[in-house]
């Protein structure tokens, strides 16, 4: 069992309102890893207006080199605890060893550094010379500035990363942050709190509420006047809701949404096995990962061989050692997920498709959230099942004709998150990936997924990007000031 996890509010680790806590459920076994603190909204109320005095009344926005300074000191004491971010993250979110590796607790880890440093070379200040208007010459400069107080709103697949990406670019812009972990992943919200205080970040730069109803404490941190920009990563549908509450205010909102990834594998490639069975990646920390690919385009010719290939290959993926960095499956988050899951399987056989391989729950996993690795063919993309993001280990087969019609295929979709193509021919695969409308996109394998790369959706993916300089200027605000010639700068 690990302690209490505790909220973060103006530097301090504290109890609840009440001293509230709720279970804390490993995705493994369905038991209780430990209790969380139950953030109510009266504790939000106190870690927001910490966050708008931190903002409003020190140097935390002004001074860049002294707020590098301190989260340089903030991410050596995360880097440093390294193994209670990876042990949280597989008792807490059911990562798996490789999961715990990459996006999980390894990669976030490693490009806080990247991250910092492009806060650290951003030119804050720049001259764009003069212009005449109304007969007076003026010289102009573009202030950059940060945006305020950030809600930022996180999900439970990869939480360490997700946390990480927002935290870290908004602090250093400058920001003050309240985070508001999911629900069912409140212990690695709470642990970046406590290693914050450990590294002496001033109080209320940093503010860590967790809650068991996400909704109303989510509803109340959205709306709150005193919040200047919101961050959020979840579902599409909840990203509506809150554009809809952040309208009111004309807050500003960075969504990070639900993805339905196609991988088009063209006629021409040289080593089909190979490419098709990188399908197998839809089991990754099981499937749920927003720009997971979950459609897999082939050559209509091609459909049953590629059937067979990814049934070998879906049937081969182990889930048993949760330690193991060759574990790429690991369970659902929750009883709740699981049930969603199965469901949509049984929607798919509802809509004609071929269940080739898996579909139910494994029978040496009675405990646990688990579901098998899951292949439907002859899918067509009309289906539900090849359109509404299902975020588990499920791919969907597609047949396709030519090039346009995988494209077609492809682009429609309400989504626009990622996707992958894979051909012998760079030429032709670069005509693809330019035709198709998603933020992030591989061929032959290629991996945009790092640090310094821009990452976000076209169409209900999302607005706005995380990562990269583009991440890191949602947390800024421009200003441009003018003054006559003459005058000195």
């Amino acid at each position: 069992m690990y302690p209490n996890s505790k909220l973060l509010i103006d530097g301090e680790m504290c109890e609840a309102e009440g001293e509230a806590t709720y279970p804390d459920i490993s995705p493994w076994d369905g038991k209780e890893i430990g209790r969380a603190a139950d953030g109510s909204v009266s504790d939000l109320d106190r870690a927001i207006a910490a966050a708008r005095r931190a903002f409003d009344e020190s140097d935390w926005p002004t001074d860049h080199a002294k707020r590098i300074a301190a989260l340089r000191r903030y991410a050596a004491v995360l880097q440093a605890n390294r193994p209670r971010f990876a042990n949280l993250a597989r008792d807490e979110a059911g990562a798996p060893g490789a999961s715990i590796f990459s996006a999980a607790c390894d990669a976030p880890l490693g490009m806080i550094d990247g991250w910092l440093d492009v806060a650290e070379n951003y030119d804050w200040e720049q001259d764009i010379g003069t212009s005449e208007m109304f007969g007076i010459t003026s010289r102009r400069k573009v202030w950059k500035e940060a945006i305020g107080v950030v809600a930022a709103i996180t999900p439970w697949n990869v939480p360490t990363q997700i946390n990480i990406a927002k935290v870290l670019p908004a602090l250093a812009a400058g920001c003050t942050v309240v985070l508001k972990p999911a629900p069912e992943t409140p212990m690695l919200g709470s642990l970046l709190g406590e290693l914050a205080v450990e590294a002496g970040l001033p109080a209320g730069v940093l503010n860590v509420i967790t809650s068991a109803d996400a909704a109303t404490v989510g509803a109340a941190l959205v709306a709150d006047e005193r919040v200047d920009a919101i961050s959020f990563t979840g579902s599409t549908a909840t990203g509506k809701a809150i554009m809809a509450a952040a309208s009111e205010r004309v807050a500003k909102v960075f969504l990070e949404l639900g993805g339905k990834s196609a991988s088009i594998i063209l006629d021409d490639v040289e080593d089909f096995a190979q490419a098709v069975g990188s399908g197998a990646m839809v089991c990754f920390h099981a499937g749920q990962g927003c720009a997971t690919i979950t459609r897999m385009l082939v050559p209509r010719e091609r459909h049953d061989e590629a059937a067979a290939i990814l049934k070998h290959a879906l049937e081969g993926v182990a889930y048993q050692d949760p330690n193991s960095p060759m574990q790429i499956m690991g369970s659902l988050i929750s009883r709740r997920q699981q049930e969603r899951v199965l469901e949509y399987i049984e929607i798919g056989k509802a809509e004609g498709a071929t269940l080739v391989t898996g579909g139910g729950i494994p029978e040496d996993k009675p405990e646990g959230f688990f579901v098998e690795p899951t292949l439907f063919a002859n899918v067509t993309n009309d289906m539900r099942i090849a359109q509404e993001e299902i975020f588990g280990p499920v791919l969907v087969l597609i047949p396709y004709d030519d090039d346009d019609d995988a494209v077609r295929i492809a682009n429609d979709s309400v989504y626009g998150l990622s996707g992958a193509v894979h051909s012998s021919n760079m030429e032709r695969a670069l005509d693809i990936a330019r035709r198709i409308r998603t933020g992030t996109f591989g061929i032959n394998g290629g991996m945009w997924y790092a640090g310094d790369a821009p990452f976000g959706g076209y169409k209900q993916s999302g607005i706005g990007r995380e990562s990269g300089i583009e991440g890191f200027e949602e947390y800024l605000e421009t200003k441009c000031v003018a003054f006559p010639e003459s005058a000195a700068a």
